[in-house]
């Protein structure tokens, strides 16, 4: 499955034996096997019903593949002649378990075998097995065009089977999904009933006969070439690194015939498909829950890369409302094309959330790489989504993250408009104009008004770049994005923070060895800034400049960085000096705040419209500072006072600023309730409260003490229970 929703087996493993190898064994892959009825076919999904050909009886067949090949793991070994897209989540020498999502319309597979393989994992997962309903295919023609696949108790039996012996399994159960080939080739998932009329019975799923090849192998030695074996998943029978290009020795064979290929691959020079494969393999030693995909061409060159490390991945539990895309290294043609995903954490520092490296910048490529990283974020999307003005990524943010608010990022699309400016001879006055007419308009009215003020003024009316962005301005103008939550990061203070999150590390011609050990020396850094600005907000007390309550209040309990941004609004409260109740709507209230522009009396004086529900003690202004920035505004202040608050309302205070609040980077790797007859859950759940005893183990050393004594307790209890069963 590939270019589209990608599932790996999640972070956990399968078996503690560090030498247990898992194959799957092989069922057909011909599609002419398959059940499949003759039947017109047209494109509508109405005419597809009509076809249906009911194979009930048919659930024995040899045919309906059982996840044949899903996963495969292996030690250093990863030579394999399959040209599919690659997922590999690496664990510190031991197996891994599958987790697959549900199944949701609007998921699309390469092929029929991995859609069926995918719901008989997940079935399997779950406890039940699944048969092929029906099937259909196209008039004249043995391609399958359709299939219905349901639960295996599905229907009741027929009247000649009434009295067999054979015990009654039926219980005319409707869950199923129906898959349709459409038009790019691919299976979609078209159709889902999720709900089940029986318990489910894992042991019974275990020996039905769409699960029946899915075997453990024999144990066998592998040959680790480090201390600890080195484990991959492969996902969806696909080659791993010696298929990804340049680096073998055969890798200009046939170059003549292949010059449009090698454009849609990743351009790795000698050794480059070496050194990914070193980083990975060290990595996942000490980060056992470290992931990363691989996106394959037909002839099984690497085309497209994704990973994030575990620490990233539980950061967007924290930190992922609001994510920005780092174009830099594509935009300015670097040799390495990297793409980072970075969020902003409770310190206003970015914080990296995932990488990619990219063969180009077409809507393929950025499904591919949305998808997967939407899957690894167990398909959680982002409140707000910022880039740069790319087409391409603006359609596959539309496919991928429907619910999203996309914006461009303001600092960057500021900066192209002056760059395209620059040989105006009043470049300086048309400067200060924009940055008004943009930052400083509270109303639609206002800013359109502005717009063409400037336009006219400065004679830019047929200038392309400006009709283009203003065409497009509902994307980037603060004044129609009140609603979208950007945790200030449309601030223009915060574009040397995030738009580049390797500024200062990374020149063009970087190569790609040189960027993983520059990429481990950023993230350390990162990491040691945020550990040392964590210590510094518990540990030090904050000036005050006001009597203001709401300043002593947020004082305990933002970090030092968000809490002085805040105290600048505190400050600024003495600006408002008059406010008015504009009119009344029940409980709800519209106040008129008046603000002075600057200390001089006879200063331009704004108004600023703010309304307030005594009922619920809410309150919004209509410059919208706390969604833009996370924290409220002097004017919103100055009305929470004027209503007698003395505190500010609970709301208002997020917890992604806080500094009392403790952040385990720890992933989520599924919920708590466990399984007490399935060993997988076991491991899993006792690894990730393991973890979390090591994240609290680390804040000191007497915590280090605690957490050592209890792991030393906790031992002898398990091992006294061991000795009881002798």
């Amino acid at each position: 499955m590939t270019d589209d929703t990608t599932f790996s087996p999640s972070d956990h493993a399968l078996s503690p034996c560090p030498n247990l190898d898992i194959t799957i064994e092989e069922g057909s892959q011909n599609s002419d096997q398959l059940l499949e009825h003759d039947g017109d076919l047209e494109n509508d999904h109405e005419t597809e019903q009509l076809f249906e050909i009911n194979g009930d009886d048919h659930e024995g067949n040899d045919l309906e593949n059982e996840c044949e090949q899903l996963f495969e793991i292996e030690g250093n070994d990863l030579e394999t002649d399959r040209d599919d897209t690659t997922i590999v989540d690496f664990q510190n020498g031991v197996s891994e378990r599958k987790d697959y999502p549900p199944p949701v319309v609007g998921m699309e597979f390469e092929s029929y075998d991995d859609a069926y393989n995918y719901y008989n994992c997940y079935a399997r997962e779950l406890g039940f097995a699944i048969r092929v309903k029906s099937s259909w295919t196209k008039r004249n023609s043995k391609e399958k065009r359709g299939a219905v696949l349901c639960c295996n108790c599905e229907g009741f039996k027929m009247i000649k089977e009434a009295n067999s012996r054979r015990k009654e399994t039926r219980t005319g159960c409707l869950a199923m999904i129906r898959l349709r080939l459409v038009e790019s080739n691919r299976w979609r998932v078209d159709e889902v009933k999720h709900e089940h009329n029986h318990s489910f019975d894992p042991e019974r799923a275990q020996n039905s006969k769409s699960h029946k090849k899915m075997v453990i192998g024999d144990k066998r030695k592998l040959e680790p070439t480090v201390d600890v074996e080195v484990r991959t998943i492969k996902l969806y029978r696909a080659p791993v690194v010696d298929a990804m290009g340049y680096g073998s020795s055969n890798s200009n064979e046939g170059e003549a015939n292949n010059h449009f290929d090698r454009s849609r691959r990743l351009k790795l020079k000698n050794g480059d498909a070496q050194v990914i494969y070193d980083y990975f393999c060290r990595v996942q030693l000490t980060d056992p829950n470290f992931f990363y995909v691989m996106d394959l061409n037909d002839e099984g060159h690497l085309r497209n890369l994704f990973w994030i490390d575990s620490r990233s991945r539980a950061a967007y539990g924290y930190f992922g409302d609001v994510v920005a895309l780092d174009t830099t290294c594509l935009s300015n043609n670097y040799d390495i094309p990297v793409l980072a995903f970075v969020g902003v954490n409770h310190h206003g520092q970015s914080v990296l959330l995932g990488c990619g490296l990219l063969a180009d910048e077409t809507l393929e490529t950025y499904i591919w790489l949305f998808r997967a990283w939407l899957t690894c974020m167990s398909g959680r999307p982002p409140q707000t989504i910022l880039t740069n003005q790319c087409r391409a990524m603006q359609t596959a943010i539309a496919e991928v993250f429907p619910r999203a608010h996309h914006r461009f990022w303001l600092p960057l699309v500021m900066q192209s408009m002056l760059d395209s400016l620059s040989e105006y001879q009043e470049y300086d006055a048309f400067q200060t104009v924009l940055r008004r007419t943009v930052y400083d308009s509270i109303k639609v009215e206002e800013f359109e008004m502005a717009w063409e003020d400037m336009i006219q003024r400065f004679g830019a009316r047929e200038h392309e770049w400006l009709r283009i962005l203003y065409e497009e301005r509902e994307r980037w103008v603060p004044v129609y994005s009140k609603d979208t939550s950007f945790a200030g990061m449309s601030n223009s203070e915060m574009v040397g923070t995030v738009s580049a999150f390797f500024d200062g590390y990374m020149h063009q011609q970087t190569s790609l060895k040189e960027f993983f050990h520059m990429y481990e020396i950023v993230l350390q850094k990162k990491h040691q800034k945020e550990a040392l600005d964590d210590l510094e907000s518990r540990d030090s007390s904050d000036i005050l400049k006001t009597s203001c309550y709401y300043e002593l209040q947020l004082s305990k309990l933002y970090t030092k960085e968000i809490f002085q941004k805040f105290q600048d609004e505190v400050v600024m409260m003495s600006s408002c000096f008059n406010i008015t109740q504009a009119h009344t709507n029940g409980p709800v209230v519209t106040y008129m705040v008046k603000e002075r522009d600057g200390e001089e009396i006879l200063r331009d004086v704004r108004n600023f419209e703010v309304m307030y529900d005594k009922a619920t003690a809410e309150v919004r202004c209509i410059c919208s500072c706390f969604n833009f920035k996370g924290y409220l505004c002097r004017h919103a202040l100055c009305v929470l006072t004027y209503n007698g608050l003395e505190e500010i309302p609970f709301q208002y205070i997020l917890s992604r600023w806080r500094k009392d609040f403790k952040r385990l980077y720890v992933p989520d790797l599924g919920s708590n309730n466990v399984d007490i007859t399935n060993p997988v859950q076991w491991f899993d759940h006792l690894y990730r409260r393991a973890m979390q005893v090591v994240e609290e183990g680390m804040i000191s050393q007497d915590h280090y003490m605690v957490a050592w004594q209890a792991f030393k307790e906790s031992l002898n209890k398990v091992r006294l229970v061991a000795e009881k069963h002798m």
